[in-house]
């Protein structure tokens, strides 16, 4: 007890060590935090004071990382609203729909190839359809692309994609969670959990103006506590519900995003999130024994070469759909290829209901891959998309619709 914090400090002097490594190197964090949190933890050495199997400080460092899962999801919460899903246009949920389905149902058809359980099959096909928002994001104002005639419906399918993750959460949390064996049990599980979710999507179209009242707090120090207090106990609450903590967290998040103080809100949550966040992948990496990642590794490639191949063609046809050319279209799904923070959630609840243990090396190995795959693909999309080009020749295709077209106008001026 007497090292505790001690241990604490040394967990974050790693964290900082890797965040440092990765800002260097112009990278997502995520990776070099669980590889971090997997090379240190019960079987790493003791280097005179320093302990780096952090037996003592292991529960500690693990709830400050479920407190980086809240936040993450409540400012998940903050950026979307139910405005925006209504303005995002027919194409967005379309590629959206496209996205996730496809996504969907590859992922159930290779858990049952690999002879997972349903329950295991439900999950895998979940946390294969989730791309990682802040690598997605990070890739776009990386790559200068934020301008690009295609980002729009990416963002747009990216937004699609965490509307289905909590309504995804939320089943699988109230079927899961809640202990259920038959059907009555399940179902009746999935509905309070449903019903818990509309219950907040009145409330934010309802509640803000009360909502902007009552939070019109001068002091920023007594607005955060207040803000704080109010996440900690949904979450809490929705665990008593059998609803996952960070779906409670997500759901605030929501009805807070539809108030005018939502800005005021995410400027003061950003450093939690960003400080949690980093703490909550390197508790992931913790509870990760490297021996074990052997045993998924063919797992985990299957895994990515599927979601790849999926995305590919997802892209495509969400692009085309759209009216945009081959070359954009290949762009969408190289660019929300990447995998991160929401995968990891999604398996955490696997784990946390008891499910079988190989997910959370599969996750691990998942993850790491695309997270380092993802940003690389999208970084030389055009040369990856002049192999497919020799061989369907769009280009060509293109620009005898553009020929025809200029035959058409110049038919009609006529």
């Amino acid at each position: 007890m007497n090292h505790l914090v001690f241990e604490v400090g040394t967990a974050l002097v790693l964290v900082a060590i890797g965040s440092i490594i990765a800002n260097r190197l112009n990278f997502s964090i995520i990776p070099f935090l669980i590889i971090i949190g997997m090379l240190v933890g019960p079987h790493a050495p003791t280097i005179g004071i320093i302990d780096l199997t952090f037996i003592q400080s292991n529960e500690i460092i693990q709830f400050l990382g479920r407190i980086g899962v809240l936040f993450l999801l409540f400012y998940l919460g903050l950026e979307f609203s139910v405005g925006k899903l209504i303005k995002s246009g027919k194409n967005i949920v379309v590629g959206g729909s496209i996205y996730v389905t496809m996504n969907f149902v590859l992922g159930l058809l290779y858990g049952k190839a690999v002879g997972m359980p349903w329950m295991e099959t439900l999950l895998i096909a979940g946390l294969l359809s989730v791309s990682s928002s802040a690598i997605v994001a990070k890739v776009l104002v990386d790559l200068r692309r934020t301008a690009n005639p295609e980002t729009e419906l990416i963002l747009g399918m990216i937004l699609f994609d965490d509307i289905f993750l909590a309504l995804f959460l939320t089943t699988m949390s109230g079927v899961l969670l809640a202990g259920s064996t038959s059907f009555f049990g399940i179902s009746l599980s999935v509905l309070t959990s449903v019903a818990y979710m509309l219950l907040f999507f009145v409330i934010a179209r309802k509640g803000a103006p009360l909502l902007n009242k009552w939070l019109n707090i001068k002091s920023d120090e007594i607005f955060i506590i207040v803000i704080f207090a109010i996440l900690f106990f949904v979450a809490g609450f929705s665990e008593t519900l059998h609803v996952a903590e960070a779906i409670g967290a997500l759901l605030l998040g929501l009805v807070f995003s539809e108030t005018e103080h939502r800005d005021r809100i995410e400027h003061l949550v950003v450093p939690f999130r960003d400080f949690f966040g980093a703490i909550f992948f390197f508790s992931f990496g913790l509870s990760i024994e490297p021996s074990t990642l052997i045993d998924a590794f063919w797992l985990s490639l299957g895994a990515v070469i599927v979601t790849l191949m999926a995305n590919i063609v997802a892209g495509m046809i969400a692009g085309r759909k759209a009216g945009l050319s081959y070359k954009a279209s290949t762009n969408i799904g190289l660019t929300i290829t990447a995998r991160g923070e929401f995968s990891i959630i999604v398996a955490n609840l696997g784990i946390t209901a008891g499910l079988n243990p190989i997910l959370t090396p599969f996750t691990a190995l998942y993850v790491l891959m695309l997270a380092i795959l993802g940003p690389l693909f999208a970084k030389e999309s055009k040369t990856i998309y002049k192999l497919p080009n020799k061989v369907f020749k769009w280009d060509k295709k293109l620009a005898k619709e553009k020929e025809k077209q200029k035959e058409r106008v110049e038919v009609a001026e006529k």
